[in-house]
């Protein structure tokens, strides 16, 4: 893992939006603890007016002993100089280097003290004492070691990608030929999604996703956290898979609410092609030798199977929206180069 140096003058970026004026907020007792049960993390790249409301957040819902660390990926937008303003007290890394989620992550977690880790994206909104309810449920059901909440969309529907599904060739082949979408309340044949599962009981899953990630800090300590081979997408699948073989059972509750405005940072396309980069990646290291080929095929063949299908159905409904995910695909298809291979391989700290 890289070292970050020392950080910079923290300075907003000449063509940063101006941040509306905000009283400073100092940190309340319970995020002063000597002895914090939960490490919250934040680590934030550009979403500079979505992560002061994201802190300000976890400052009002939270009541049980914790530390707050947040670290900036060296945001062009002045994330770090409003974050230093608007919360004097907070134990902010400025970043001179954009590290990418995974890595991000793992060098906040170096000056982490609680019991547990949580990670939350900078992108959300924590409800009625989340967190609090959260390390509840963690306590309650010690042998999960991993553990995730319900996340609604910013208009407040639900947000099933809260939790998910591992990949199997099965549900490779459901989402390249269109079972996933046309059976998508199916559990058998949109298994990825949990078919029409609403979040709404507590559960084990396969894979909890890192907006809203709480881990016992031993266990992300003896999996050395996120492998920094992931840049973006993927981190928080493999994590649960490594730590699913090695004897957790990952667990969610729906009294744990957020709300995560997915994406914030990065572009429908781009995300894309960083997810697809990410999954290939998984699939090389988690699938079986024999079915790395055909699982590594059945990926390549999803968004072009989206292209086609999308611009199809535009030109026979006329349908604008059809035809900008067409469109949206067809870029995904013609970047293959990026992504059909993975994410290479890099070096684990020693």
């Amino acid at each position: 893992m890289t070292d970050i140096p020392a950080p910079k003058t923290l300075t907003p970026a000449p063509d940063a939006p101006p941040t509306p004026e905000r009283a400073p907020t100092f940190l309340p007792p319970a995020a002063k603890a000597k002895e914090p049960v939960v490490s919250v993390l934040v680590v934030s790249y550009n979403t500079k007016a979505m992560t002061l409301d994201c802190l300000a957040s976890v400052l009002a819902e939270t009541r049980l002993p914790y530390e707050l660390i947040v670290l900036d990926n060296a945001s062009p937008d002045g994330s770090a100089a409003a974050i230093a303003e608007a919360f004097p007290d907070l134990r902010l890394i400025a970043s001179p280097t954009n590290h990418g989620f995974a890595v991000g992550n793992n060098v906040a977690a170096r000056e982490a003290r609680g019991k547990y880790v949580l990670l939350l994206n900078p992108d959300t909104l924590v409800l009625d004492h989340a967190i609090d309810t959260l390390v509840a449920f963690a306590e309650r059901t010690p042998e999960a070691l991993i553990w995730g909440g319900r996340t609604l969309n910013g208009d407040r529907t639900l947000n099933p990608a809260s939790v998910f599904g591992r990949l199997t060739l099965w549900s490779l082949f459901c989402r390249t030929s269109g079972l996933a979408l046309v059976c998508k309340r199916s559990p058998v044949f949109n298994p990825e999604e949990i078919g029409a599962w609403q979040r709404d009981d507590e559960r084990a899953v396969d894979v909890v996703q890192g907006s809203f990630f709480l881990i016992r800090r031993d266990v992300w300590e003896r999996h050395q956290g996120f492998d920094p081979t992931f840049v973006m997408y993927g981190e928080e699948q493999d994590l649960c898979l490594r730590a699913t073989a090695a004897g957790a059972r990952p667990r969610m509750t729906p009294a744990a609410e957020i709300v995560h405005f997915h994406g914030a940072s990065s572009r429908r396309a781009a995300r894309e092609i960083m997810t697809l980069k990410a999954t290939v990646t998984i699939v090389k290291r988690h699938f079986p030798a024999w079915q790395r080929p055909l699982a590594v095929l059945l990926l390549q063949g999803w968004p072009w199977s989206r292209m086609v299908s999308g611009g199809l159905l535009a030109r026979l409904t006329g349908r604008q929206g059809l035809a900008e995910a067409g469109a949206m695909w067809a870029e995904v298809w013609r970047a293959r180069a990026d992504w059909r291979d993975g994410y290479p391989e890099a070096a684990r700290p020693g």
